[in-house]
């Protein structure tokens, strides 16, 4: 009876599985995938790949990083980019019309990350930077002390030249994990690069589990964060493709939000440690999941009154409530970071290596672009150099980011919605006030906006935003946002991305006399996508247009 009833499950689950492949949103999975393996490909000439690469040389394709082979590969990577775009803005439009339910979301995104698993470091030179720093811990160096250059080997030959003297700012456990690798592979980079990345995965996989539930607490569509939080290109291509930390410490703070929410208040806290320990970043939610627990505290303390028969629950201090709750909290949070640092034999160096992000210039950062605006500005009757402005403008943003940390711990206290929301506007105001920001760090604030119900307009702005980061930077890893024509057409796309989250066509390409347009606030729909066939009775067909972009 068993083996039936397996077998039934299995027959339902390929004939859902095979009308979904066919369906226009399984179309856009596919689309999704094809770019994937194009920017696989890609990225072996035009990816942040090694600066002498053995493997390229035996296979003769050298040739794919230099001249023509070059420009070969860095279309297909952008082609490639473009696609999974195509695609994530697609889906979105089927995920908000409920044609696309949280399960097949699931499934997509192992489709899409599987051949980023195998291509070369994308967008970014960090996963260098992060074996050579866990070499130092392997070989008797104190990461927080010295940079990579104090361990000369094939390591440090593919470090980026701003990072070699930069000590570690990452956690212990991140470190451990480096030394692990390290310990494993040697001086094998593209071993380490790959291990380095599979430990990567758990992240995405707690992203996977936690940001649904956070949704489902904050009123949000549990699709629909999913889609944009985790099947988001600038996620998947920058934090996997990218091989970026942030994929384990974004995963990690989730989960510990979402367990803090669920009132397991101990087991949460111990997670979002743990995703300190690899980034300090997570720490911000710390704060904030003391005000769930009281929240949690009264409410537990209410129903307790109500089951005794008395009218009110029994008064206490708000102040001895708090200093309990708050003590518990740091008393769990110090026992795991002390362990992991006496682990790691390492202290708490990171926190004066944090600094280091300063030497990151570019416009992603509010205090970079009013240095910027100064200079500029002045420049037809002074002559003012950067540094020294930028030094102020620094330190003006982050007084006032302190101030907003300090005000939007203190006003958002009163519910689970509020505290959340306050650890997303404290996410959003270290992005942009911090010295130095990288397309990558939206992704923190991203998995919590997600959570909550957010309108169509809203969500055309992330996925506008999130297609801009995504195409600003080159897949070598160097900055874009200096030359015009590559932020010009960034921008183009981001608009057209975010316009098609609405309407089918936003540029009027297709030539359909037929078509119907709708009320301002409804996709265009056109009678051409319209199904013909009735939808099988386990799906689920959205009121509007789900047709390609």
């Amino acid at each position: 009876m068993s083996l039936l009833t397996s077998r039934t499950r299995f027959s339902a689950a390929s004939r859902t599985m095979s009308h979904f492949v066919r369906s226009p949103e399984g179309h856009a999975a596919v689309l999704g995938f094809v770019g994937s393996v194009m920017i696989m490909f890609g990225g072996f000439g035009a990816g942040s790949v090694r600066r002498q690469d053995p493997l390229l040389e035996s296979a003769h394709l050298s040739w794919l990083r230099y001249g023509h082979g070059l420009a070969l590969s860095t279309a297909f990577v952008w082609i490639g980019v473009v696609l999974m775009i195509t695609a994530w803005v697609r889906l979105g439009r089927a995920t908000i019309a409920g044609g696309v339910t949280l399960n097949e979301l699931r499934a997509i995104v192992p489709m899409w990350i599987g051949p980023l698993l195998l291509a070369v470091p994308m967008f970014s030179r960090d996963a260098y930077s992060y074996l050579a720093q866990g070499a130092l811990l392997r070989d008797g160096f104190d990461p927080y002390a010295v940079g990579p250059v104090a361990n000369p080997g094939v390591l440090l030959d593919n470090v980026s030249n701003v990072w070699t003297t930069t000590t570690a700012p990452y956690g212990p456990i991140f470190l451990l994990l480096g030394k692990a690798i390290t310990t494993i592979t040697g001086e094998n980079v593209v071993a380490g690069t790959m291990l380095l990345r599979l430990t990567m995965l758990p992240g995405l996989a707690l992203m996977m589990w936690a940001v649904p539930h956070i949704a489902r607490h904050l009123g949000g569509k549990p699709a629909v964060a999913l889609w944009l939080a985790v099947l988001n290109p600038l996620v998947l291509i920058h934090l996997i493709g990218g091989v970026h930390n942030e994929m384990l410490m974004v995963g990690l703070m989730a989960a510990g939000i979402a367990l803090v929410l669920e009132h397991h208040h101990v087991a949460g806290i111990v997670v979002v440690a743990v995703g300190v320990a690899i980034k300090a970043t997570a720490g911000i939610a710390l704060p904030f999941l003391v005000w769930i627990w009281m929240v949690h505290e009264r409410e537990r303390r209410a129903e307790l009154a109500a089951r005794n028969g008395t009218t009110e629950p029994e008064r206490h201090s708000e102040i001895g409530l708090f200093l309990r709750t708050a003590s518990a909290g740091v008393g769990v949070f110090a026992a795991v970071f002390v362990a992991a640092s006496a682990i790691a034999g390492v202290g708490i160096g990171w926190l004066t290596a944090l600094s280091g992000s300063a030497k990151i210039i570019n416009w992603l950062s509010l205090p970079t672009i009013m240095a910027h605006l100064v200079t500029v500005g002045t420049s037809w009757f002074a002559d003012v150099r950067l540094a020294p402005v930028l030094e102020v403008t620094r330190l003006m943003c982050a007084i006032a980011l302190l101030v907003i940390l300090v005000w939007t711990w203190w006003r958002f206290r009163r519910s689970e919605r509020e505290a959340v929301m306050g650890i997303l506007i404290a996410f959003v105001a270290i992005v942009i006030l911090s010295p130095a920001a990288l397309p990558w760090y939206y992704s923190w604030p991203l998995a919590l906006a997600a959570g909550f119900a957010l309108s169509t307009t809203t969500l055309m702005i992330l996925v506008g935003l999130s297609t801009w980061l995504m195409l600003v930077f080159q897949p070598d890893g160097s900055i874009g946002l200096y030359t015009f024509p590559h932020v010009a057409a960034a921008t183009f796309a981001a608009i057209v991305a975010a316009l098609s989250l609405r309407t089918v066509d936003p540029l009027r390409l297709r030539a359909t006399p037929d078509e119907v347009v709708g009320p301002a606030s409804k996709p265009v729909v056109r009678t051409d996508d319209v199904p013909q066939q009735p939808a099988p009775a386990d799906r689920v067909q959205p009121s509007t247009d789900r047709a390609g972009r």
